[in-house]
């Protein structure tokens, strides 16, 4: 447990450089909190103990602002910055140096039965208010853009951004140790931005196009010369 307590620790001075102290990150990162309570519900839930596991799981989600299902699998290094409104469902499944950031959802789409949340790689950045729903998969060193909505799997070095989420990059090879855990949210690419800017283009050119010819045209006769 100890050593749990340890890597989560470093974990948040690896991924947040407002942390100053050891004692500062025990007392108040309420994702540190919300983790290690998880690990404990989570490890009740397999024993069977379902009821226990649910009220430490409530319990959590009251202290901290955070709601991981006890069912959930986490690996690693998970980290959630902020954390308030986190919601992470019970068939979630989490790969290792995972970093979210608050108002995420991990979420269902229905009432289906079995495994029906997502599954993350290993190294996937999420920013807040992102909704990833339903099970699918999201492939390692994926990146999912602030108030975006993924309900489709993502193949690995991708990122993702919209409503519904779409793949507006994918980078064919490992991201830079600086960058592993970072999600630089003035440098995503904007396609509605960009496909507005195309149209105003675009209308622009017909616009001028349009005088061009306007121009080049004869003038039309007078009556006068007509009779």
């Amino acid at each position: 447990m100890w050593q749990t307590i340890k890597e989560q620790v470093n974990v948040v001075f690896r991924d947040d450089p407002a942390a100053k102290n050891v004692f500062e990150v025990l007392l108040c990162y309420p994702g540190v909190h919300a983790i290690l309570l998880h690990r404990v519900s989570h490890r009740l839930y397999h024993w069977g103990l379902h009821v226990v596991a649910r009220l430490l799981s409530h319990f959590g989600r009251w202290v901290t602002g955070i709601e991981i299902h006890p069912g959930a699998k986490i690996g690693k290094r998970f980290f959630i910055d902020h954390g308030m409104g986190v919601v992470i469902g019970e068939t979630v499944e989490i790969g290792d140096d995972v970093l979210l950031y608050q108002g995420v959802t991990l979420g269902g789409t229905g009432h289906e039965q079995g495994k029906r949340h997502p599954t993350l790689g290993n190294h996937v950045v999420i920013g807040s208010g992102a909704k990833v729903l339903g099970n699918i998969v999201l492939g390692n060193w994926v990146r999912v853009g602030a108030g975006s909505v993924v309900v489709r799997s993502v193949p690995d070095h991708s990122t993702v951004v919209g409503i519904p989420g779409r793949v507006v990059a994918i980078k064919g090879v490992a991201i830079s140790e600086e960058e592993e855990t970072m999600l630089e949210h003035g440098k995503l690419p904007d396609p509605v931005g960009q496909a507005l800017s195309s149209l105003h283009t675009r209308i622009a050119s017909l616009e001028e196009q349009l005088r061009g010819k306007s121009e080049e045209a004869p003038p039309l006769a007078s009556n006068e010369n007509n009779n």
